[in-house]
């Protein structure tokens, strides 16, 4: 891997099958983002977690998919590397499953999503008021803030072959 990715999970949750699929898929979205030497954590939590963090960060009272935190300082690792680090990104499963049955997609192709999601945050990118509409449209925000949601979309299909849940 050409970045430092790590991943783990709220203690008391039993690790999903998934899980070790994650950081090399993320490293994969990187590359195609351009990024290297990017040190990023990924968190896997219940619904009540995500939406304390919602609440103490963003001051909203309510569960969300998915919030990224950013860190943007640099550091040397043990081999004298610069390495940047891009921050954390918190994921609720609960809430990326119900998602993915709204939205009529696989469980595979909506975690694929937050993750591209979460990464095009950490990056810079913001997408502000605008929002994917359960028609798979975009809607809110400006041209501008839908930028970041159209590159979105389009990563969900470049990485489409890509398999992180079994869908057996």
């Amino acid at each position: 891997m050409r970045n430092k990715i790590l991943v783990d999970f709220e203690e008391g949750m039993d690790p999903p099958a998934w899980i070790d699929k994650v950081a090399p898929f993320a490293d994969k979205v990187l590359e195609k983002l351009d990024k290297n030497d990017w040190e990023v954590s990924f968190f896997f939590c219940s619904l009540p977690f995500i939406q304390r963090l919602n609440k103490e960060y963003r001051s909203i009272d309510s569960a969300t998919d998915i919030l990224s935190f950013e860190e943007g300082s640099e550091y040397q690792d043990e081999e004298g590397k610069t390495v940047f680090a891009a921050g954390d990104i918190a994921i609720c499963i609960d809430v990326f499953v119900k998602n993915a049955l709204e939205f009529g997609v696989s469980a595979d192709e909506e975690l694929k999503r937050l993750i591209i999601h979460g990464l095009m945050h950490l990056s810079g990118m913001d997408h502000g008021e605008a929002h994917i509409g359960k028609d798979r449209t975009f809607e809110g925000g400006s041209e501008e803030d839908r930028k970041m949601l159209v590159l979105q979309e389009d990563f969900v299909e470049y990485f489409a072959s890509e398999s992180l849940i079994d869908s057996k």
